[in-house]
């Protein structure tokens, strides 16, 4: 075993003095006594917006509420259909629920494990109202199939980027091109708070203003309510830690890519080891370095027994979860996500990670392979 273990993910003063700039911008939040909305919120919400190249974003308080608020804002509800791909974390699935529309599952590319055009378009039926494409791990989706099948059929695409803030598709930036756009904050997101957050996003001004009243008890102004809202707000606190974040994002992200390059150069012909691929004209921000290997469970506990931390992104895939069997989907229903749940595994991978850590995961996956054929 290793003498100091590899965390699956740490984090880190990467880059220096970032540590520094969250706390000096912590207690400028903190003097400025303004807890709830306000400055912080108002100047991340556009800084976030102009880095998108989007019209407007809209605080709220985590991923979900975001994913949740752009189907609501859209008028997605009871009888509607989604199509949304079948290897997700649960949330967007849980988020089609929420608004009472009804999920439909669609496998996802084999190679890069993103949904693609041409397959959502196989389950489009007379009651589907949108599509989800998850740009999942990190790496963006094919988007011009999308938004011509979007203009083709009359459907609403709505993008979740919670995994992959800055990523781009042929230049332009993941998160602008659907008509409302959901992400997460969640601390190890490559734009992350240091608790929960999200944000909404579109170009729509109608749908910015919707959204804005919506998450604030359907307000416009205090007590004088249009409608029926909730309450999902950034908190202020977090906003100020992202907006220090966000400046440091590309730099964040190309320590990423950087260190997937490592993993990329040194693990190919590695046993049965399938690594990450890329589609053309996208980029990918590497939020998990992702894997694949009939031997995952072995593999993963050898690395386990030397010291080093790995995650599966996922083990039980959407419709094999008990909360979802009343969509009766059979066990070989969908044989690509049911195949990447059984051999996904997720390498360590931070900004922050030292080339010996690095050195050690790669050392103990040749070793491993090389006794385990």
């Amino acid at each position: 075993m290793l003498t100091t273990p590899v965390p699956y993910f740490a984090f880190r003063h990467f880059p220096a003095g970032i540590d520094q700039q969250v706390e000096l911008a912590l207690l400028r939040a903190l003097r400025g006594q303004q807890y709830i909305l306000g400055q912080e919120v108002e100047a991340f919400e556009g800084e976030f917006a102009n880095y998108l190249q989007a019209g407007a974003a809209i605080g709220v308080g985590n991923g979900y509420d975001a994913l949740v608020v752009a189907l609501k804002i859209l008028g997605i509800g009871p009888g509607d259909e989604v199509i949304v791909p079948a290897n997700t974390f649960i949330a967007t699935v849980n988020a089609v629920v929420a608004v009472g529309a009804i999920p439909v599952l669609a496998e996802p590319d084999p190679y890069t494990c993103n949904l693609t055009a041409a397959v959502a378009a196989r389950h489009i039926t007379t009651r589907t109202k949108a599509i989800i494409p998850v740009h999942l791990y990190g790496q963006a989706c094919e988007m011009d199939g999308f938004m011509q099948l979007a203009a083709q059929c009359q459907l609403t695409i709505v993008e979740d980027f919670a995994q992959a803030q800055g990523a781009r598709y042929r230049g332009r930036p993941v998160g602008s091109f659907g008509r409302v756009s959901a992400t997460s904050f969640y601390p190890t997101k490559n734009l992350g708070a240091l608790g929960d957050g999200g944000a909404v996003v579109t170009s729509d001004p109608a749908l910015a203003a919707y959204a804005r009243m919506y998450c604030n008890y359907g307000q416009r102004q205090k007590y004088h309510n249009q409608i029926v809202g909730i309450n999902s707000r950034l908190d202020t606190l977090q906003a100020a830690v992202l907006r220090i974040k966000l400046q440091h994002l590309d730099e964040l992200n190309s320590e990423r890519q950087r260190l997937a390059q490592v993993y990329l150069s040194a693990l190919p012909g590695i046993g049965d080891i399938k690594l990450p691929v890329t589609s053309p004209d996208c980029t990918h921000v590497y939020h998990i370095f992702n894997i694949r290997t009939a031997q995952r469970d072995r593999l993963q506990l050898y690395l386990s027994e030397q010291g080093i931390q790995t995650a599966i992104h996922y083990p039980v895939p959407v419709h094999l979860q008990e909360a979802y069997t009343w969509l009766k989907y059979e066990r070989g229903s969908l044989p690509v996500t049911e195949e990447l749940a059984e051999t996904s595994l997720s390498l360590p991978l931070y900004p922050g990670m030292t080339e010996a850590e690095q050195e050690a995961v790669i050392t103990a996956i040749h070793t491993y392979f090389e006794r385990h054929g």
